[in-house]
């Protein structure tokens, strides 16, 4: 049995951070040093998020569709997920998400962080539903 523990409370953080990042142009008593550090901890949530997905989507995969040889990387498993119709969005669209963490695991350039920023409302709604496919739940 696959434990989803560590995706929901990954997938919640950064749901909850998103938020604060979004409110953080309002809150007067911010400091852009403050919004700065919320934009930073916004797509560290995304990366723990990212890679908590793609390896519990791995054991999806495995024992719950049967598929025998899953490769161990997370694009030819985005695919082969996207092959099985486990995603309501494009391949194209997990692509983008999978080059955002890369380009922010690699290099925190202004422009890469702000280019992930503009994904996360999206990867967000597409990482729930994928959630509520492989558990059979709904996101609370």
């Amino acid at each position: 049995m696959i434990d989803y523990t560590k995706l929901q409370k990954s997938l919640k953080h950064l749901e909850l951070q998103y938020e604060n990042y979004c409110n953080a142009p309002y809150r007067k008593e911010l400091t852009e040093l403050d919004k700065e550090g919320i934009s930073e901890s916004t797509i560290q949530r995304f990366e723990i998020c990212y890679d908590s997905l793609w390896k519990i989507l791995k054991r999806y995969l495995i024992e719950e569709l049967g598929i025998p040889e899953v490769p161990n990387s997370p694009k030819p498993i985005l695919r082969l997920a996207f092959e099985n119709q486990l995603f309501s969005s494009p391949i194209e669209q997990w692509l983008q998400y999978a080059n955002a963490r890369i380009d922010t695991a690699h290099d925190y350039d202004k422009d890469k962080a702000e280019q992930c920023l503009i994904l996360m409302k999206d990867f967000i709604d597409d990482a729930i539903g994928l959630y509520q496919t492989m558990t059979r739940t709904t996101w609370e």
